[in-house]
């Protein structure tokens, strides 16, 4: 199993929205608004590691509303 955090950018006062849809994503075990320089910060769970670049890439930055995101596979 491959645990990430992928940290989500949203374009302005799109952020709560953004977190419902985010949290419905089926390897997204956890999601919340943070302060500082990303918005929202998404917790994954995949069985590999292409499976959390495929949520980062083909679901994430995909939905509407989201500007950048960034990636940290966890290594322990």
């Amino acid at each position: 199993m491959v645990h990430a955090f992928i940290m989500v950018k949203t374009a302005a006062g799109k952020s709560e929205g953004l977190l419902a849809e985010i949290n419905g994503l089926e390897s997204v075990t956890n999601a919340h608004i943070v302060a500082g320089n990303y918005d929202i910060i998404a917790e994954i769970d995949a069985p590999e590691v292409y499976d959390v670049l495929q949520t980062a890439s083909s679901k994430l930055q995909q939905l509407g509303g989201v500007t950048d995101t960034k990636t940290y596979i966890a290594m322990g």
